[in-house]
């Protein structure tokens, strides 16, 4: 039996489908956008086992996640060009995507992607607390804020409200068993890049300085599979990136939209 996804779609036009990160839904991308045109269809999905979309059964790993995701999009968009926004481990769900149907992929935007799914083998950044707000911190609930404490750079009250209102409703819905499942199969059967080599439509790699949970180092090491990549490291930000720095983020996807087909 098929697992058909929850979607809420904005705008009718050119397709563009968002792909969110681990524990959180598609709400956590959907403060962006305000920077998408009218003319635009943004379709923002729930992985199975986020937000309203249900589980993956056994076995339920990365790569079965990418098998669904291929079916999922094809459903969505049929046989029309589409470009994808895709954050974190949805980063490494849609370069997959791209190497087994890269067909009718005219772009891609690539925010804190999940580059190696083992995190012993990645470079990380240092978490360093750039914007401390000792005020807001010690009232928050602990059990509400533990992510955005110990991943946030910026803890500006404006920041905890973008996470309070477009990160933490997701992560009350995640379903703990199937992230269990996820995560002890957290990998790809093969790395994306060396199957498709070269992909020339426009991409945005957009990272973090003080990403202290993918990075921005290994990220830098795709750019010669995309050569008409734009690679940004945003300063004074972890991996919450649209989280920390909102408008460095807005201001590189708007340079990427103008190189799409839209």
């Amino acid at each position: 039996m098929s697992i058909e996804p929850f979607c809420t779609v904005q705008g009718e036009g050119f397709p563009i489908v968002f792909v969110h990160g681990l524990g959180v839904d598609h709400r956590s991308l959907m403060m962006l956008d305000d920077v998408f045109p009218d003319d635009t269809k943004r379709i923002y999905l729930d992985l199975p086992g986020f937000g309203k979309t249900p589980a993956l059964p056994a076995p339920g790993g990365l790569q079965e996640l990418s098998g669904w995701l291929r079916g999922a999009v094809s459903a969505l968009v049929g046989d029309c060009d589409y470009a994808l926004v895709a954050n974190s481990m949805g980063g490494a769900l849609a370069r997959d995507l791209l190497a087994a149907q890269p067909e009718h992929i005219v772009g891609m935007a690539l925010l804190a992607p999940v580059v190696d799914p083992v995190k012993a083998h990645r470079r990380v950044g240092e978490h360093t607390v750039r914007h401390p707000n000792n005020e807001l911190t010690k009232t928050l609930p602990k059990a509400q804020a533990l992510d955005f404490l110990e991943m946030g750079v910026n803890r500006s009250f404006e920041a905890w409200r973008r996470y309070q209102r477009f990160i933490l409703p997701g992560t009350r819905l995640c379903d703990r068993e199937a992230l269990m499942r996820l995560g002890s199969r957290y990998y790809l059967d093969s790395n994306p890049e060396d199957r498709f080599g070269i992909f020339a439509g426009p991409v945005a790699i957009i990272c973090g300085r003080e990403d202290q949970i993918v990075g921005y180092e290994d990220q830098r090491d795709l750019l010669p599979h995309y050569p008409n990549a734009v690679y940004t490291v945003v300063e004074e930000s972890g991996h919450n990136v649209h989280v920390d720095q909102p408008d460095a983020v807005r201001a590189a996807l708007r340079d990427w939209i103008g190189l799409l087909p839209v």
